[in-house]
Formats: structure tokens, C-alpha cells, sequence
């Protein structure tokens, strides 16, 4: 890809950017545009097809540039043997993890003062997780962030980010994964209920680094995140998790780009997601772009969504992009569907009353990805928001 650095505007692809024109689709994820100038983004319609399914008069402003910052977002960070720095915008390690993609990543880029930076340092394995709890501005309140996330050479360390609170925010998030590093990630959103968050996620990935992600999506108006990921070089592993539940007028939207554009290596992407109640929407975008250097990769991708009830709304949609035969293997599926009628028979002929039979196939559609969660506090916490949400179901 084309360097850049943080003070040129933009970054170009094969194509050029131009304003006013017609909205031309991009012939390859390729082609992406990338920029920290606001203004070198237009302004979303909803025809673009990095918008057409997110409701943008729900937004508050921050995809047109009318949301200002009214408010501050206030970031908590507990557990030993990480290094924690509020650094200003000048900060060189700042913009490591990739560049903002679209407008609203390009204005909390623009509009951020401050950035935590926390850290795990040169072959440190840190033996309990870092929490890293961000607080929103507070309701009718609209605020800009920016984290930044780093393991360093043969670093190892577990990290939970929980996003609570009530406002609007815009922010990027950053994940540094150094030489042979192996980063663990849960990222709860687990916002109240009118909260509206648009956050864009880079993850860079060095040589044999190890990247494990688990995206969890419960609370909020409006959720959307757009996670990229990136390898520097040969060896990298990443394998992105996501499980996510949506109540009557809830969107949460899940959008991401895996980016092989080096030899040998490796991702797996599997989102698991359930909708309930009028007007529940979720969306799932995955792109996975192997380019044509990106000999010997190896990827999958999978999302599957489990609707509860009538006029709930799930949009699915995986695309894989391969400009090399040389690959171990790739591929990708989707399925949206109601409850699986032959499990429900088979418990209920077992005499297990119905409502208590959907529940029991809503966890264990979950399970999945819950047994997959290494810190027994999350995973309680996580199994005690779905059953919150199942008896809501069989209500």
C-alpha cells in the first residue's frame, strides 16, 4: 500500500477521490480511500455502499460535520504491568494501527485533544487482563476519543474495553501488535439505551504476531463499528469473534476489512448474532482482500443470525476478494434464520415447555463463541446479559 503520513491529508489507492460526482462503486477493497482530512471525505448520502444500511439521520451529526464536542469522554484503565500515557495529537506512535477510512473515523481524528495510550512493554507477559473502561460524555452530550492499544516484541496480555454510558461518540481505536506479540481483545459496547457510537478499529499486526478479537454488542441506540485489519509483515494470525443482540429499534451494524496484502498468513472471522422485537436491525459486513502478493493465506469467514421475532431485521453480507491462486485456502458463509423447528421439537417432546426450549437453543447458539472467552468474569457477565435478553424473549 501507498505510505502516508499524518500531515499530507490523504492516501490514495488506485483511484482518485473527487467531489460532487456520482457515487462510483470501488472496483477492489483495494482501492479503499484512506485520509486524517475530514474534508478530503464527502459527505455520506446513504446510496454510498459503506453507508447504505446505517440510518444516518440517527447520527446526531457526526457524519455531516454538524456534531461538535459538548462533552468529554473519561477513560479508566485497571490492572498491572501495562504502561498507561495521555499524549497529545502529536504523539509519533499515533496513527500506527491505520488510517480513518471514512468521514466520521476522519472527524474524531480531527476533533480528539487527548489520546490514551496504554502498554504492554518488550516481553512482558502480563498474567490477569488490563480493563480498559470508557465512560460516554453523558445523554444530549457528544464527544471525540482516541485509544491506542500496544504489545510490543514478544509481548502477551489480555485486554477488556467497555464502553458504558450514555452521549454520542465518534472514535478510532487502535491496536498495535508487535513482533511475535500476542494480543487477546473483548470490546463490550454495552451502552445505555440512548447512546449512539460510530467508532472505527485499525489493528496493524507485525511479523508472527498473534491477534485475538471478540467484538460484544448489547446495549445502545445506534452502535456501528468498523474494524480493518492490517499485516506488516510474514507470520501474522488474527481471528475475529463477534457476538451481538438487538432489541426493538436497535442498529447495530458490524463492518470489517481484513487486508492480506503479505505471504503466509492467517484469519478467522466468526459473528454470531440475535435480533427481537419491532424494528431490531443488525448488519454484518466482511471483506476479507487477498492481494496479489499475499501468497500462502489462509482465511475464513462466518456470520449467522438468529431472528426471534417478526420485524426484526438482519442484513448479512460477506465478500471475498483473491487477486492470487497461491493461497492455502479461503472462503466464506452466511445464514439468517428463525429457530430450528426440529430442536425445538426435540426438547419439547422431551417435555421441556416451549418458551424454556428457545431459550435453550438461543444459548446454545451462542455457545460457540462463549466458550471461546478465556476471562471468567466476561464470560459470566456476557451469560448473564443473554439470559436479561431471553427473558425478554419468552415473555
Amino acid at each position: 500500500m501507498t505510505s502516508t503520513t499524518k500531515t499530507d491529508g490523504a492516501q490514495h489507492g488506485l483511484s482518485e477521490h473527487s467531489h460532487g460526482g456520482p457515487v462510483v462503486p470501488q472496483a477492489s477493497r483495494g482501492e479503499r480511500f484512506t485520509s486524517y482530512d475530514v474534508e478530503a471525505f464527502e459527505v455520506p448520502s446513504g446510496r454510498e455502499e459503506d453507508w447504505r444500511f446505517t440510518p444516518l439521520k440517527r447520527l446526531n451529526g457526526l457524519h455531516d460535520g454538524s456534531a461538535q464536542a459538548t462533552g468529554n469522554i473519561q477513560v479508566e484503565v485497571s490492572g498491572s504491568g501495562a504502561t498507561v500515557e495521555t499524549v497529545g495529537r502529536d504523539d509519533s506512535r499515533l496513527g500506527a494501527g491505520g488510517v480513518p477510512a471514512d468521514r466520521v473515523a476522519a472527524q474524531a481524528w480531527s476533533s480528539f485533544t487527548e489520546a490514551t495510550v496504554v502498554t504492554v512493554p518488550k516481553d512482558t507477559q502480563l498474567q490477569e487482563p488490563v480493563t480498559i473502561t470508557v465512560h460516554g460524555p453523558g445523554e444530549g452530550k457528544t464527544a471525540f476519543g482516541h485509544l491506542q492499544v500496544r504489545a510490543e516484541q514478544f509481548a502477551e496480555a489480555v485486554f477488556v474495553l467497555d464502553f458504558r454510558g450514555s452521549g454520542t461518540v465518534g472514535d478510532n481505536v487502535e491496536f498495535v501488535v508487535g513482533e511475535s506479540a500476542r494480543m487477546s481483545v473483548v470490546t463490550i459496547h454495552d451502552w445505555a439505551d440512548d447512546a449512539i457510537q460510530v467508532s472505527a478499529e485499525h489493528a496493524h499486526l507485525g511479523r508472527d504476531a498473534s491477534f485475538r478479537h471478540l467484538a460484544v454488542t448489547l446495549g445502545g441506540d445506534l452502535v456501528r463499528v468498523n474494524t480493518t485489519v492490517n499485516y506488516g509483515d510474514r507470520g501474522g494470525d488474527a481471528e475475529l469473534l463477534g457476538l451481538y443482540f438487538a432489541d426493538s429499534g436497535q442498529h447495530l451494524e458490524h463492518r470489517m476489512l481484513v487486508d492480506h496484502s503479505v505471504p503466509n498468513c492467517r484469519s478467522n472471522v466468526l459473528y454470531k448474532g440475535a435480533l427481537q422485537g419491532s424494528s431490531a436491525h443488525t448488519v454484518w459486513i466482511g471483506d476479507v482482500l487477498i492481494r496479489a502478493k499475499a501468497e500462502g493465506t489462509d482465511t475464513y469467514e462466518l456470520n449467522r443470525n438468529l431472528v426471534l421475532t417478526e420485524g426484526a431485521r438482519a442484513d448479512s453480507v460477506p465478500n471475498l476478494e483473491i487477486e492470487t491462486g497461491e493461497i492455502e485456502g479461503a472462503g466464506h458463509a452466511s445464514a439468517t434464520g428463525r429457530f430450528d423447528d426440529e430442536q425445538l421439537f426435540y426438547l419439547q417432546a422431551r417435555g421441556i415447555p416451549e418458551e424454556q426450549a428457545r431459550r435453550l437453543v438461543v444459548r446454545g447458539f451462542f455457545g460457540e463463541i462463549l466458550q471461546k472467552v478465556t476471562v471468567p468474569e466476561v464470560r459470566e457477565r456476557l451469560e448473564a446479559a443473554i439470559e436479561e435478553e431471553l427473558a425478554v424473549v419468552g415473555a
